[in-house]
């Protein structure tokens, strides 16, 4: 394997860092937000391989500024930053970390589920104010999780395990899909049925379905008024799936009881976004996958895609197998 340069457009975990470090020399963007765009177009012109996040915006102008670019690796599961279709015509693989980052994403649906249905941010902030008098009957009234419906909007990998949790629960779960998953329904009792039945029943809905243009605004304002003014929305999927401007009215008007989003329509939320000032809305800045030892799989999983590609080796998750059908 010849000596490559790779570009990485932030500080990752060293388990994926020093591996770039040991095939070849490595150029790390140092800022905490991603690299403006002078600077990724200009770093492209002399890079072999390019390890990027979601927050980076992938697309052909990226590539044509990169003539010996051979792999773009995507330290996340979705590619809906990468332009894959310009990938391909050009040749360069794309790669993603899928499977990684499963139980850290479940995980973090059923922390933001529990908190918007129990009120803890609420009441956590209670307590700190000093404004907390006494026990109370009537105090931050939440919504119950066991023996309620679960509705699952995709369920791959993510969606699979978050309906597994929901065994503890014992919930029932209802879930809609391109295609039914019979194989998650055989081991979690999962039931297949459509958008509007799910939405209409379910008193927690989670969302974990790709972003493409069917799913870009699925859940809009008739969708929302379908669900239960007790319900509770939760997003760790994409934050396009649901419109936002719609979601923050019915959380207003109170016709959803709460949700809990790890992602948004815009990153970082703007300060004046108005789903800032909801008390029944829980926030957090896309910690899906944010616990150590995911991260630093990650991170690996990222860097051994480019020494694949570059190497040689068909990487274990390229996005684009018809451009290594191309180079057979």
């Amino acid at each position: 394997m010849d000596i490559f340069h790779s570009y990485v457009t932030r500080e990752i975990p060293s388990a994926g860092l020093g591996l770039l470090l040991a095939a070849g020399s490595v150029e790390t963007w140092q800022g905490d937000a991603p690299p403006p765009r002078a600077e990724l177009l200009e770093r492209m012109a002399e890079s072999d391989a390019l390890l990027c996040l979601l927050a980076d915006c992938i697309d052909a102008e990226v590539m044509d500024a990169a003539p010996r670019l051979k792999v773009i690796s995507n330290y996340a599961v979705g590619t809906d930053n990468i332009d894959v279709e310009a990938a391909s015509e050009r040749g360069i693989c794309v790669c993603n970390t899928p499977g990684v980052l499963t139980d850290a994403t479940a995980d973090l649906t059923w922390a933001l589920l529990m908190a918007a249905a129990r009120r803890v941010v609420e009441g956590d902030a209670l307590v700190r104010s000093g404004n907390w008098i006494s026990w109370d009957p009537q105090l931050l009234l939440g919504q119950p999780l066991s023996q309620r419906t679960l509705g699952i909007v995709g369920l791959g990998r993510i969606g699979s395990a978050v309906a597994r949790r929901a065994i503890g629960f014992d919930m029932r779960v209802l879930y809609t899909a391109r295609h039914r998953n019979e194989g998650a329904e055989q081991q979690t009792g999962a039931s297949y049925t459509d958008l509007e039945t799910l939405l209409r029943e379910s008193d927690f809905v989670s969302i974990h379905c790709p972003l493409t243009p069917q799913t870009r605004g699925m859940i809009g304002a008739p969708q929302l008024a379908m669900m239960k003014p007790t319900a509770v929305i939760v997003n760790t999927g994409r934050g396009p799936v649901v419109d936002q401007v719609s979601l923050v009215e019915a959380l207003r008007e109170r016709r959803l009881f709460s949700a809990g989003l790890d992602v948004y329509d815009v990153e970082p939320l703007p300060p004046e976004h108005p789903i800032l000032k909801l008390e029944n809305a829980v926030l957090l800045p896309h910690l899906g996958s944010a616990d150590v030892p995911t991260r630093r799989n990650m991170a690996r999983m990222a860097a051994e895609a480019i020494i694949d590609v570059m190497s040689g080796k068909m990487p274990a998750h390229l996005v684009n197998y018809d451009v290594w059908d191309h180079r057979r």
